[in-house]
């Protein structure tokens, strides 16, 4: 059962409202003096009622997987199925001016990320499945290997070490795969510690841009687990794939 013409555009749609929801939020309760901590709480609530009421009124058959939401099981058996992370990088949302933040809305069929968005709200930026962004040309030598600002995973460090490369810092998960999507990084490899909702909307949109997405050990990125728990990935240009991936397994 593939996607639908109106699935990309829904999912486009959804995640740049939600997008302008988050901004405006923002603004309203950073000149109100709200808590770091309420403004996360809040972000994530008005992020995710507006997604589920979303999808509730336009796909009432489909199944979601919210990080925001509690996990309902029969999702092991829907044909299609919405996995979204509301709010991809609270912290960042709640640290303004910080741009690096995002909203991650994907379809999953048999497993697979078929269509998606992933909007970069403080950026006023959605990149979606469907048209799929334009891959810009090539960087060179040295690669450019994108990281947290707080901390650099293991892979990470293994790949900078072995490939000489240089470290670009950011926030969420769904800004460091657009990074590379959009040229300002060439390898993102994550290890230790994700979900499902972290990478299959960047995953979805990746893959439309002619990425290479693969497990760390190289095998495919499979959706809708009963665990949602998908601790690596490595998203990168195709000129690195395989010299990534083998450095990756050595």
């Amino acid at each position: 059962m593939p996607p639908t013409s109106d699935d990309h555009q829904l999912s486009h749609r959804l995640a740049g409202t939600t997008g302008k929801i988050l901004v405006e939020l923002r603004q309203r309760l950073g000149v109100e003096g709200t808590s770091h901590w309420e403004l996360k709480d809040a972000g994530d609530e008005a992020a995710h009622r507006h997604i589920v009421d979303t999808l509730a009124n336009e796909r009432p058959d489909d199944a979601v997987l919210s990080e925001e939401g509690a996990d309902q099981r029969e999702r092991l058996d829907a044909a299609r199925i919405w996995i979204v992370d509301p709010l991809d990088g609270t912290r960042e949302f709640a640290e303004p001016p910080r741009i690096d933040w995002a909203v991650h809305i994907a379809l999953v069929i048999d497993g697979r990320p078929v269509a998606g968005a992933v909007a970069l709200p403080a950026e006023d930026l959605v990149l979606g499945t469907e048209p799929a962004p334009t891959l810009p040309p090539e960087g060179g030598d040295p690669p450019r290997v994108i990281v947290s600002r707080t901390r650099r995973p293991p892979a990470a460090q293994h790949l900078a070490a072995e490939l000489g490369a240089d470290y670009i810092e950011m926030g969420s998960a769904g800004a460091k795969a657009m990074a590379v999507v959009r040229g300002h990084a060439d390898i993102y490899a994550h290890s230790g510690g994700q979900y499902e909702w972290d990478s299959c909307a960047p995953v979805a949109v990746a893959e439309a841009a002619g990425l290479h997405c693969s497990r760390l050990d190289g095998s495919p990125l499979v959706y809708n687990n009963p665990d949602p728990y998908l601790p690596d990935l490595l998203i990168c240009r195709p000129e690195w794939a395989e010299r990534s991936l083998e450095v990756l397994n050595s």
